[in-house]
């Protein structure tokens, strides 16, 4: 389990694939942690250097004090890949992973040459939205928004079943600092004016039962990326990767060999 000091905290990662091939770097929702790209790894393309992370407050990264920006984010895997000697990426966002994304591309252009951005946004739900969220929990933990996050995460087929359990175990598992200041990260930002800036290769992915970034909202934010597409995954929620994993390497895949990476 490598640990990276950098930007002031340990952050947790794990490398797949080819280290000294073309890098592609995951970032995951809020909640979850470097596992949720778990089931996808094995289907993607065998001529890459995968980067998976704990960002800040999730997983076995570190939940430091105070009060996080977007930036701040953006500043913890920019700090990791210049750590590691990444650079020309291609990035792999979801959720708040991708509102990560788009603000390391805006500043950032050296580590970033191409953006998947998978349901989300540049700016996601209202401010109250998320106040509420933040208050339920601090003043009960997150415990108490698990069955809400379930019904937004994830399809009704898909809550059926048994491996829903697993998803919410590990929701519930994330520390409560550290999930409240990265929903406070997301309710102060709107990157509308700065991914509309934005030109490289952009893919967006959305799920049909997505309940927290529904795809009109992702066909918004790729519609500010001239010369992006979207890929609708049907009957999937928010966390695509999860529900239809053949269906989302499969995508991810046809974008990789788009870019030049072969396997």
């Amino acid at each position: 389990m490598p640990i990276a000091y950098v930007n002031g905290l340990h952050i947790h990662y794990q490398f797949d694939g080819d280290r000294d091939a073309p890098a592609v770097v995951f970032a995951n929702s809020l909640g979850t942690d470097l596992r949720l790209w778990d089931a996808i790894m094995p289907l993607l393309p065998k001529g890459a250097c995968y980067l998976r992370y704990d960002k800040r407050g999730h997983g076995l990264s570190d939940c430091p004090a105070g009060q996080w920006q977007m930036s701040t984010l953006a500043k913890d895997i920019a700090a990791l890949m210049d750590h590691l000697a990444l650079k020309d990426a291609i990035f792999v966002g979801l959720s708040i992973g991708g509102m990560i994304g788009q603000a390391l591309a805006v500043k950032r252009m050296d580590l970033v040459r191409g953006l998947v951005l998978s349901n989300t946004g540049a700016k996601i739900a209202t401010q109250q939205i998320w106040q509420d969220r933040i208050d339920m929990v601090n003043a009960h933990g997150i415990e108490a928004l698990a069955d809400a996050t379930m019904a937004r995460w994830f399809s009704d087929k898909f809550r059926k079943t048994a491996d829903m359990h697993l998803w919410r175990n590990m929701l519930v598992g994330q520390r409560s600092g550290g999930y409240a200041a990265c929903s406070a990260a997301i309710q102060r930002t709107d990157l509308k004016e700065a991914t509309s800036g934005l030109r490289l290769p952009a893919l967006g992915i959305a799920g049909t039962e997505d309940g927290a970034t529904p795809p009109d909202l992702v066909r918004e934010t790729l519609a500010l990326i001239p010369g992006s597409d979207l890929r609708l995954i049907r009957g999937a929620g928010h966390l695509p990767c999860v529900e239809t994993p053949q269906t989302y390497a499969h995508i991810l895949t046809e974008f990789f060999h788009a870019q030049g990476i072969q396997g």
